[in-house]
């Protein structure tokens, strides 16, 4: 035994390296997938499927046929999670064995995995809570944090340690972290707006509906627009003011794209109704919008002289310049 474990042991990264990488953007695909996934959940009123947790009903840890469409959704969902726990243990597992000089990529991961049991016990309380708004938008609100969480260790794998070099004016950052701050805003709203609104996540008794926040949801859903609009016009300020004081360009630009995208995708729903799909791809496009913004933070700051040389000799100019 002592054996294969010291095998598995000299196996394991010592450096950064390919698996590394792998497990670093996967871990960041996930995460966005498990918004897909949960929004689907949610949007074909199969948040109860499985009535009741950890179990999926009183008798069975699985769904049965009885449970139709919406216990095979919701139970699919919930294994989703066990893959997802593949992956963060597989990160971890990944710099392990140079944490003291990784450190920084080490608290990742370990926030990665410690999120693991924390969202399956949230995801439990809303099944318990009967789909309560809140605690449904917490859910939501944590799985965008760990959207955060993922892409500044895909940056960091690459990048290397967080640098003290700031070589972009203190008027640009400053307009970037503002920028980032009405993207949380938004976010917030948007959580407090679909809270409010026609999608509970279960439907299946009429007499009893999954409750909603109380919230008026027309007068939300301007509000939300309010920040949104801001969002936009300061990002447009923030490319603008790239590309005047040549600064690097490509995640304000990734960044614009995508909220152009979540703007129609907002009208569009909005005067549609809200019909279920595009508010689905509207979740999708938030995780996408985070992880855009994130970058966009992160660009800000040069990669520790430490390690940049070696990552650059390891990779070669382009893969440290993600």
């Amino acid at each position: 035994m002592g054996r294969l474990t010291r095998r598995f042991w000299n196996w394991l990264p010592s450096s950064i390296d390919r698996r590394v990488r792998v497990v670093a953007w996967l871990s960041l695909a996930f995460q966005v997938v498990l918004i897909g996934t949960g929004g689907a959940v949610r949007l074909t009123a199969s948040g109860l499927g499985c009535p009741t947790w950890p179990r999926c009903t009183a008798d069975s840890f699985v769904n049965t046929p009885e449970m139709g469409l919406h216990g095979i959704i919701e139970f699919g969902n919930r294994m989703l999670t066990f893959v997802l726990a593949i992956i963060v243990i597989a990160a971890f597992l990944s710099v392990l064995r140079y944490r003291r000089g990784r450190r920084d990529l080490f608290v990742l991961t370990l926030l990665q995995g410690l999120s693991i049991p924390f969202q399956a016990v949230l995801g439990g309380i809303t099944v318990l809570t009967g789909l309560n708004p809140y605690v449904v938008g917490a859910h939501f609100a944590v799985s965008i944090v760990l959207v955060a969480v993922t892409t500044t260790l895909v940056w960091r794998v690459y990048r290397g340690p967080r640098g003290s070099l700031m070589p972009a004016p203190r008027a640009y950052a400053t307009l970037v972290h503002v920028t980032s701050l009405l993207v949380a805003v938004t976010v917030v709203v948007g959580i407090l707006t679909t809270g409010s609104g026609p999608h509970a996540g279960d439907n299946s008794n009429p007499l009893k509906p999954a409750p909603r926040n109380g919230l008026d949801p027309e007068l939300l859903q301007h509000v939300h627009s309010w920040p949104a609009y801001a969002t936009f016009a300061l990002t447009l300020a923030v490319v603008i003011a790239a590309f005047a004081l040549r600064l690097p360009r490509r995640w304000p630009l990734a960044l614009l794209a995508v909220e152009v995208v979540q703007i129609i995708v907002g009208i569009t729903q909005a005067r549609l109704g809200l019909p279920e799909v595009l508010v689905g791809i509207h979740m999708i496009l938030a995780g996408l919008l985070v992880a855009a913004i994130t970058a966009t933070v992160l660009s800000l700051r040069a990669p520790s002289a430490v390690d940049a040389a070696p990552a650059e000799r390891r990779y070669g100019p382009e893969s440290v310049s993600l």
